[in-house]
């Protein structure tokens, strides 16, 4: 037996859930085999690399599968060939993903190129184009300070201040874009002109500049009508989402890939990109051990980082039966396995994990599963854990975005990807699952 605070302490806090990985860290496992052989470096880099013309690509996948992760692989990827990479998580500090509109989107990519860029190119398109609005803005950007006759700096942070409260004012949030909407067009002129000069600049021998926008598959479906949130960014402004003079990549909520749009999204962005989860079993239920595998490396990796002499089957957890049931209860999907594994570290005081820390972690996952499915949906979950199918429908997708539907790919023996879905794990032990199944049979 280990006891150790500080041991315990250090194991705990490897499993962050929602710190991604940066490029190259020790702890990344590389899953392309078991997801279908999804690799970001040739479905999106390769495009971006071979394009002689700006590209504009959509990213997507279950929140929490690893995207973040994917995307600074990526742009380690890119960095590494000639390109000038700009990213940054949109809801960091400039969009409220509980309500984001296009408007929101351009003030935050025009915030961090001009904080990027400031030093390679002349601010001053972007700049004078703040000095013609500021007397409108100036009262939203919450600020006693007189735009004109400042530095670059003061007016950098000014421009800062009102593209945080989109984000941190909700009663200003409407407003702002009320102002600036409809000089976006002019915006965009001008960012690009600010683009045009940082290209001829770009330092360190690099010729291509590229920006990548994650976290928008965040953003929380609002309906108007029969108009969405998501229609009004990705399609209603398409043609101003596309265009920035750089490489652009977004994410995009995965929900809005299974919609009726999603024909109108290929025709204008190419076919959109998704992460799907590791496939830790086979359609018919059976376990798929390369996928439990991989599952158990990700775990086995954070450990080694701390406790490299411990054996993990036997010191950091209790058993490997226990290890497999926390595996194959995550889904596949890597943040569900971090919050697992993290809360059973949090329900022991001595090494090695027990049982019964897993299985209260699994419990408790498992009961904010159950409060997260409305009642009508418990026979939609039913009917696709039997079929492994989706129907494009809202009802689906609603499932599909916070996670209680899972998507699997694998390729078959002809070497033909192929694509089916099925419930999270953690729902096949909840009552009103079982008792739906039940009246489906």
């Amino acid at each position: 037996m280990v006891n150790s605070a500080d041991l315990l302490a250090n194991l705990y806090n490897a499993f962050n859930p929602f710190e991604p990985l940066p490029a190259g860290d020790p702890k990344y496992v590389d899953c392309q085999d078991v997801r279908g052989d999804a690799d970001i470096l040739q479905e999106l880099g390769n495009r971006m690399q071979l394009a002689n013309t700006k590209t504009c690509q959509l990213y997507s996948g279950h929140l929490g599968a690893g995207k973040s992760t994917e995307l600074l692989r990526l742009k380690n990827y890119l960095e590494n060939r000639q390109f000038y990479v700009v990213y940054f998580e949109a809801d960091k500090e400039d969009i409220d993903s509980q309500d984001a509109q296009y408007t929101d989107i351009l003030l935050a990519c025009t915030r961090r190129l001009l904080q990027d860029l400031k030093e390679i190119a002349s601010p001053d398109p972007i700049l004078n184009w703040l000095i013609s609005r500021w007397e409108d803005l100036k009262d939203l950007a919450q600020t006693p300070i007189e735009f004109e006759g400042v530095g670059v700096e003061a007016k950098l942070d000014d421009f800062a201040k009102l593209t945080a409260n989109l984000k941190a004012v909700p009663e200003l949030r409407q407003k702002i874009r009320q102002k600036i909407d409809p000089y976006t067009v002019t915006l965009i002129q001008v960012l690009n002109e600010f683009l045009v000069d940082a290209k001829q600049k770009l330092p360190n021998r690099c010729n291509k500049l590229a920006v990548i926008v994650d976290n928008l598959d965040r953003m929380v479906l609002v309906k108007d009508g029969d108009r969405t949130n998501y229609e009004e960014v990705f399609l209603d402004r398409s043609e101003q989402l596309q265009a920035l003079d750089c490489h652009l990549i977004y994410t995009v909520p995965i929900s809005m890939l299974y919609s009726r749009r999603v024909t109108d999204l290929r025709d204008i962005y190419g076919d959109p990109q998704i992460l799907p989860m590791i496939m830790v079993n086979t359609r018919k239920g059976e376990v798929y051990q390369p996928g439990l595998n991989k599952v158990k490396e990700v775990i086995n990796k954070r450990v080694r980082q701390i406790a490299p002499e411990l054996s993990l089957e036997k010191e950091i957890f209790d058993s490997p039966e226990t290890l497999d049931r926390l595996c194959l209860m995550s889904g596949g999907h890597v943040r569900n396995l971090l919050l697992l594994t993290q809360d059973a570290i949090g329900r022991t005081e001595e090494l090695p994990v027990s049982e019964k820390a897993v299985r209260r972690a699994i419990t408790q996952a498992r009961d904010t599963y159950r409060r997260t499915v409305e009642n009508h949906q418990w026979c939609l979950l039913a009917e696709v854990s039997c079929s492994k199918f989706i129907i494009n429908d809202d009802r689906y997708r609603s499932l599909m975005y916070n996670r209680c539907l899972l998507e699997y790919r694998y390729l078959d023996d002809d070497g033909e990807m192929q694509r089916w879905y099925d419930i999270h794990p953690l729902i096949q032990g909840i009552p009103e699952f079982k008792e739906a199944v039940t009246k489906l049979s």
